[in-house]
């Protein structure tokens, strides 16, 4: 079921220094990397990112726990088969089984960007699993009415945001950086790591099918927030960057309506907290864990 193999000649290891382990799910197979021992931390990432974005929580948190991080098929270091659905329904589906036989319990699950809707909805199908959730900017709710979504979703299937996607690999090499409010957050040799996975055309599709997805899945996210309460009564903790263009307060304010109970910690960043805030967000989640 499982196997290991080493890592392709891209991957730097003095940044990203784990065994690759890879799980064959009905789909294709699954890159995780599985370090430490303990409670269960179960890291999903979103797009255009891949595991690599908590390299940095794994190596801290794994001296106390069992840090779990996916990379979803056609990311990172995972298969990237062909003619995918890559919804986000599709890839929750695939954690869902990933979840099923790996066994894991008492989960600790953390989630961010499209790994909220992709995450939570496998937690909601196995909330028996799942002990505690930290959720960095995302959203569980339709956006078939919020206008930026709207706006976005009309250059995605657009003639050029296709070109944009598929040609310029826009994602990680453009939007990306958008997410960061100090640059220097972001250096080239951690940028690069991001833009690699997708060297040519037919590797960025899975980019452009989850972008695609932001509106196309509207009624699935409505129907997971409809489900909530399947993980409402878990500890949950927010960790916010306030700074955050696109997932803005606005989203964390409705969270906060709905999880009224929830710690929350907001940081003077962008998007990508795991870059941008590191030590900071490390600190809460393990102190998060440990009480």
């Amino acid at each position: 079921m499982k196997t290991t193999s080493s890592s392709k000649s891209w991957v730097d290891n003095s940044l990203y220094p784990f065994e690759n382990k890879y799980l064959r799910l009905e789909a294709g197979n699954m890159h995780y990397v599985d370090e430490g021992q303990g409670e269960i931390i179960l890291f999903v990432h979103g797009t255009p990112t891949w595991s690599f974005l908590y390299r940095n929580f794994i190596k801290e948190l794994s001296k106390n726990y069992r840090c779990i991080a996916i990379d979803h098929l056609g990311f990172g270091l995972s298969e990237k088969p062909d003619s995918i659905p890559g919804t986000p329904e599709w890839h929750s589906n695939n954690l869902s089984e990933f979840i099923e036989k790996l066994d894991l319990q008492k989960i600790t699950l953390v989630v961010h960007d499209f790994g909220g809707p992709i995450g939570l909805a496998a937690g909601i199908k196995h909330s028996k699993r799942i002990n505690k959730v930290v959720l960095f900017n995302s959203w569980l709710w339709e956006t078939k009415h919020e206008k930026e979504a709207l706006k976005i979703d009309k250059i995605i299937n657009s003639w050029l945001g296709k070109f944009l996607y598929l040609n310029m690999n826009y994602s990680p090499k453009v939007l990306l950086k958008k997410g960061f409010t100090d640059k220097n957050n972001l250096p080239k040799e951690v940028h690069k790591q991001y833009i690699q996975p997708f060297p040519d055309k037919k590797s960025r599709i899975p980019l452009l099918n989850l972008a695609k997805a932001l509106v196309g899945s509207s009624d699935w996210y409505q129907k997971q927030w409809e489900q909530l309460d399947q993980l409402s009564d878990k500890n949950w903790l927010m960790l916010w960057g306030v700074n955050d263009d696109f997932i803005t307060t606005k989203y964390l304010k409705k969270w906060q309506d709905r999880l009224t109970e929830a710690k929350t910690l907001e940081f003077e960043c962008g998007h990508f907290i795991q870059e941008e805030k590191t030590s900071e967000s490390i600190a809460a989640i393990d102190d998060f864990i440990g009480n």
